[in-house]
């Protein structure tokens, strides 16, 4: 078996000490043919071949089978003969049969005359750098496909919300014609069969609407108009448009405003916010019931607060019904059939935007609501 030859000089053996003492890179050199000649602690760790193993053999026991048919080894042994060195990344083999990944640095040793000698070799393995990377790579993979996916089924959503209110709109105004006797006059049976045609176009309108709002806000295309208004404005506007409703249903509608509280929001955003709660108490709530609605200062923020007395939620569902296409206890009316379990979603994503949240809280009795927007 070859011995590499020893030196004397403290300088030599110190070098030599550490070379041997390096763990975490192979260390080793070759003759000019590319057998090894010596072999450190880190050599042994990476590859898992003891000293007396492997010196004797030829480097290209490391390489694959691949790599040994092409004849590489012997092709970067003549490269750093030509440039001095040779350096790359690439799969190596073990002694149990495993790869893994590393950095290779071959060096060619030259004597004082010039002639060539041997080899320095040195390897690093990369294996968990290269596997990070990987992962890495195939989460952007996996991101730019959920955001591809996302952009696609945003515009198929716009396009579709977008086609199907024209008809719909045409359909309404028909029915108001019929209706207004333009055709001719209709007896009660006819008339009632026109109104139950609208209810349900209108229902489907504004499903329609919904799925377009949300699209428009995962799109981001949804633009907020800040400024300041008082909370007794916007609450008295709501109570304009949602008074002939409850009074219809026989449901008591109370407000309490704060004097003097003024809000920073886009007004007619957070006036749809308070609408679609409103709409959700008035399903939810029995003839005889009642809905209050607060607005009052609270540090930085101005509380709406929204308080039925109807049909209650379950403390694990206060979460849950700010999900999409969600909704609790649907059966338990008619009315709350007409939805798709959108409006609590956009009402929250317009709430956030607009700096402020919508949470629902816990009650002894029916749900309330409380949205928080910025205060003047």
């Amino acid at each position: 078996m070859y011995e590499p030859p020893v030196s004397t000089t403290n300088s030599e053996v110190a070098f030599r000490l550490f070379v041997e003492s390096v763990i975490d890179y192979a260390i080793f050199t070759l003759d000019r043919t590319g057998v090894i000649t010596s072999w450190n602690r880190g050599a042994q760790r990476a590859k898992g071949y003891t000293a007396a193993e492997i010196i004797g053999k030829h480097f290209s026991t490391f390489y694959t089978p691949e790599d040994r048919a092409r004849r590489h080894p012997e092709f970067e042994l003549a490269y750093a003969i030509k440039h001095g060195r040779y350096e790359e990344e690439g799969w190596r083999v073990r002694k149990d049969g495993t790869r893994f990944w590393a950095s290779v640095v071959i060096t060619a040793v030259f004597d004082e005359a010039g002639q060539h000698i041997g080899f320095g070799k040195v390897t690093r393995d990369l294996t968990e750098r290269r596997q990070r990377e990987q992962r890495e790579l195939e989460l952007e993979r996996e991101r730019a496909t959920a955001e591809a996916s996302s952009k696609a089924k945003t515009e198929f959503l716009t396009t579709m919300s977008h086609e199907l209110r024209t008809p719909l709109n045409a359909i309404l105004g028909y029915m108001d014609l019929l209706e207004a006797g333009v055709h001719g006059e209709l007896n009660e049976q006819q008339l009632a069969t026109i109104r139950r045609v609208r209810r349900s176009s209108k229902v489907l309108l504004a499903l329609i609407n919904d799925v377009l709002n949300i699209a428009r806000i995962e799109a981001g295309h949804v633009d907020y108009r800040i400024e300041e208004f008082a909370a007794t404005d916007l609450l008295r506007d709501i109570e304009i448009v949602m008074g002939p409703q409850f009074a219809n249903n026989q449901v008591q509608l109370r407000f309490e405003v704060a004097p003097a509280l003024r809000m920073r929001a886009d007004y007619e955003k957070a006036q749809q916010v308070v609408l679609n709660l409103l709409s959700n108490s008035l399903k939810f709530t029995p003839p005889g019931g009642e809905v209050t609605v607060t607005a009052v200062p609270e540090s930085r923020y101005a509380l709406i607060t929204v308080r039925d007395t109807g049909r209650g939620l379950a403390p694990d569902k206060l979460e849950l019904i700010f999900d999409r296409f969600v909704q609790v206890d649907r059966h338990l009316t008619p009315e709350a059939q007409q939805g798709v379990g959108l409006g609590l979603a956009i009402s929250r994503e317009l709430t956030r935007a607009m700096g402020g949240d919508l949470r629902a809280l816990p009650a002894e009795q029916g749900a309330t609501f409380q949205v928080s927007l910025p205060r003047v």
